[in-house]
């Protein structure tokens, strides 16, 4: 990192620096010879020696009609990072208020194809819920995450010690896979003949996480305490009325 982009970084704007260094190498000059060293114009060299000034960066001496300006130390750029540390800490509180408020929004992320799709999945595994609400699609899910990373993904489920409480539709099984089970922590609930969930939906903290289909192969994650209640509300008038089927 060259000078000029670390004073940057700072907040210390490209031509504030020139400016700043120009001094530096000179010592002291006028604002016209100060301006000359920075390849910048007089007037242009005097309006940024006057926002310099203020910083401590500069000082000025006056003789006549002829100011002159002296560079200060480089250590007075430590002094302007500790006062915007220190302004900074006084404004913290409020900022983290303002935090804490917008945390209440609905917070919703967007991911495409399979490992969109993989990477939601593994988010249900990190829920403080013990267990998962589910509407499934089996067909799906197998296509587009892939069958045998779905398989790991339930075994690491199980694994977590983590419940599935799942309705499905027998439209979109594959075979008997995932049957209700006491050992794998399932239960399995299926909805009537002709009530086809394409869209698979899981529902755990509170979010919601929205799966689509071969066709539209994307995730959808919403993180909103309301939006997760309803669904689950829902959900539990679905459980309520879909046919159990006998764990294994």
């Amino acid at each position: 990192m060259n000078i000029k982009q670390a004073l940057e970084e700072i907040g210390i704007g490209k031509t504030k620096a020139d400016v700043y260094l120009a001094a530096l190498e000179i010592g002291s000059g006028t604002a016209e010879e100060i301006g000359k060293q920075a390849g910048i114009p007089r007037t242009t060299a005097h309006e940024i020696l006057q926002q310099l000034l203020p910083k401590g960066l500069l000082s000025v001496t006056q003789e006549g009609r002829r100011n002159t300006y002296t560079a200060e130390s480089p250590k007075a750029l430590q002094r302007i990072l500790h006062e915007q540390e220190r302004r900074l800490l006084e404004v913290l509180p409020e900022l983290l208020s303002l935090h804490k408020t917008s945390s209440s929004r609905p917070r919703v992320r967007f991911y495409e194809g399979s490992d969109g799709i993989r990477t939601v999945f593994e988010d249900t595994l990190k829920s403080k819920t013990e267990t998962l609400s589910a509407i499934l699609s089996i067909q799906d899910i197998d296509k587009i995450a892939g069958a045998k990373w779905f398989t790991n993904y339930t075994k690491r489920r199980i694994e977590s010690g983590r419940r599935l409480n799942v309705i499905r539709s027998n439209e979109t099984e594959v075979g008997d896979k995932y049957p209700s089970s006491t050992s794998e922590n399932r239960e399995v609930h299926y909805a009537q003949s002709g009530m086809v969930f394409n869209l698979s939906v899981y529902l755990y903290d509170n979010k919601a996480a929205f799966f689509g289909t071969t066709k539209e192969p994307y995730a959808i994650l919403i993180e909103s305490e309301d939006l997760h209640q309803t669904l689950f509300n829902l959900f539990e008038v679905l459980w309520q009325v879909t046919r159990v089927k006998k764990a294994i």
